[in-house]
């Protein structure tokens, strides 16, 4: 039976706390597309992605109005392109590069995800060719993203692919330093990459997936925030029981909108991603959360704890509220995308060391960091070791997503606008790790990976 109250709290989600689907996404296998014919790969993975999402974004407007549950974005993701490309040179997979961003613009989608490859033991050819188009490739394109996993538990870390994604970064920096080296917003470094994971920039079409499926992220930062200061002062327990009530109707809303979408549009459906994606929107901010909890400012002490019990809540909530969960799956912490993070930054509570420690207990990694544009493509090498160090060890997901924004130092913003947000240009240690990166090889995987 319905419920009155559930309804109109639910209503009030929407307007008042910033509820919403933040991306439908839908995933689409390329294997069938592999040719030895540059130009009939092209056409095949064209036409393959056109067809397969023809009906996503019309889909998703009409559950929009059918349920007046904002949207807000439809993507698409694929299999990693250097699988599906490996005869390909640089030039060939800048080219798939376009073919990507025309059959996004095609279909009228926000993002399209999985321009990667998979390199946490060594590179193949090809993963060496796309690696190497990723700068020309997303300074050329404007909604093709890139991810690349350098490591894994039961793989140690690609140290090598460690050095070239700095350098990569730094490349993509300075090809689109005129946009504020916009194209690094595009480019995530990977540990333990989800296959099945519906947000960008780190999305792809994992190897184990169907031919195509629908993957939905929900969001409602705004929501929590709200539910724990309406809470007033109780103690933890009481506190986690709140955070998790409210995550199982976030995510509720969440698997409407998956089975529904799937339904329409004969796709079967994949997960549900629980995580808690910000905005730079005033209320909608994770940062605010753990304010919420009782801290003067995010990065202070005890932030660290606070989100912890954060990420665990939403998830134990969530994970009741949906019949597959999957993806990321947490509280995301990205820094331009959160008004409370971007507060905290300025006002020096919030460091690049602090967010690194915030990481270990979180659902993704450093995400959308400002840096200097001087900064060296070693120093960028030495913060993705850290990162994904966490979480090899931890046997979790993290993931890198810095932008040394050329022409900006420490104590100048950088407007990146919409989603994107704006930022201040954080500090990095100034001593060199040059020589420590320069070593190349594999960091051994840990002892505890010896599980089978």
């Amino acid at each position: 039976m319905l419920n009155v109250n559930d309804i109109l709290e639910t209503i009030n989600m929407i307007k008042q706390e910033n509820l919403d689907i933040r991306t439908v996404t839908m995933g689409i296998s390329l294997f069938d597309c592999i040719s030895d014919d540059p130009k009939r790969l092209e056409q095949k993975v064209y036409d393959k992605i056109t067809k397969s999402a023809k009906d996503l974004v019309r889909t998703a407007e009409d559950l929009e109005h059918t349920y007046g549950i904002p949207i807000i974005n439809k993507r698409v993701s694929v299999t990693p392109v250097s699988l599906i490309g490996g005869a390909l040179d640089a030039e060939g997979f800048v080219r798939l590069a376009l073919v990507l961003e025309k059959a996004a613009n095609e279909l009228g989608i926000n993002f399209i995800g999985g321009f990667g490859a998979l390199v946490q033991k060594g590179m193949t050819l090809g993963a060496k060719n796309l690696i190497d188009a990723i700068p020309e490739a997303l300074s050329k394109t404007t909604k093709v993203c890139s991810s690349v996993n350098v490591a894994t538990t039961k793989a140690g870390i690609n140290m090598d692919a460690v050095k070239k994604m700095g350098e990569v970064i730094k490349e993509t920096a300075y090809l689109t330093r005129d946009n504020d080296s916009i194209g690094c917003a595009k480019l995530v470094v990977f540990s333990n990459i989800p296959e099945d994971n519906p947000f960008m920039a780190g999305a792809m079409h994992g190897m184990g997936e169907p031919d195509t499926v629908i993957n939905v992220g929900v969001s409602g930062p705004g929501v929590v925030a709200s539910a724990i200061k309406r809470e007033g002062v109780c103690d933890f327990s009481h506190l986690a029981d709140t955070i998790k009530k409210t995550a199982f109707k976030i995510t509720r809303v969440g698997q409407l909108i998956a089975y529904e979408a799937s339904k329409r549009l004969g796709v079967p459906y994949g997960i549900i991603d629980l995580s808690l994606a910000p905005t730079p929107a005033v209320g909608d901010s994770v940062a605010h959360i753990l304010e919420n909890m009782g801290l003067e400012r995010c990065g202070t002490h005890g932030t660290t704890a606070a989100l912890a019990m954060l990420n665990d809540a939403v998830k134990k909530g969530g994970v009741m509220a949906s019949s597959h969960v999957g993806g990321l799956s947490g509280a995301f912490i990205p820094v331009s995308e959160d008004a409370g993070m971007i507060e905290a930054a300025e006002c020096g509570s919030l460091t690049i060391e602090k967010l690194e420690a915030m990481t270990a207990v979180c659902s993704v990694g450093l995400d959308m960091i400002a840096v200097p544009g001087d900064t060296s493509a070693a120093t960028i090498s030495g913060v993705i070791a850290d990162e994904i160090a966490i979480g090899v060890i931890n046997n979790k997901t993290t993931a890198v997503r810095l932008i040394p924004v050329y022409g900006k130092g420490v104590g100048e913003d950088v407007e990146f606008g919409g989603l994107l947000g704006h930022a201040p240009i954080m500090k990095l240690n100034s001593y060199s790790c040059e020589e420590f990166i320069s070593r190349g090889g594999r960091i051994p995987a840990p002892i505890h990976s010896l599980r089978n």
